[in-house]
């Protein structure tokens, strides 16, 4: 595969990953905020979705195109800026692999509070809490691999 097309895909899933993710994290906050059960069952179903139909195959992708680009140039993979990333991104999925099982379980605590007509349980806003604070690392990992991945620093780190 030649270098532009590998580079266009990195930088399409670089695209969707981030602006799903922030999108999604924004309308789950302000949804989780509001108090409108059913507006928030809908967000929350839509999360879940947007995470399997954008997110997964973009988290696939983004490794595979950026070793696929380092291969076509010939950068050695020990670059430091090149392992700092992968180091960063192994830790943004680490987190963002009980963020789906909780945006999940958020998703079924709502629809099931609103199916009975009871508040939403204490443990939904645990689970609130989680999500959010497991985003944040999560999310600055990836603005650092951005850094990273733009300007490829190698003032002492060659």
């Amino acid at each position: 595969m030649s270098y532009l097309v590998l580079k266009y895909l990195h930088l399409l899933s670089l695209v969707l990953l981030f602006g799903t993710g922030l999108g999604s994290a924004w309308y789950k906050f302000m949804a989780d905020r509001r108090g409108d059960l059913a507006g928030l069952v809908c967000v929350n179903s839509l999360v879940v979705r947007a995470d399997w139909l954008f997110t997964l195959p973009t988290v696939i992708l983004q490794p595979i195109t950026g070793l696929g680009m380092a291969h076509v140039l010939g950068l050695p993979l020990h670059s430091p800026w090149i392992i700092i990333s992968l180091l960063l991104y192994t830790v943004a999925a680490l987190c963002w692999l009980p963020v789906i099982w909780l945006q999940i379980r958020m998703r079924d605590l709502s629809w099931q509070s609103l199916a009975t007509a009871q508040p939403l349980p204490e443990r939904y806003h645990l689970y609130a809490r989680y999500w959010f604070w497991l985003g944040v690392p999560a999310f600055g990992c990836m603005l650092l691999i951005l850094f990273l991945m733009i300007f490829k620093p190698t003032g002492g780190l060659t």
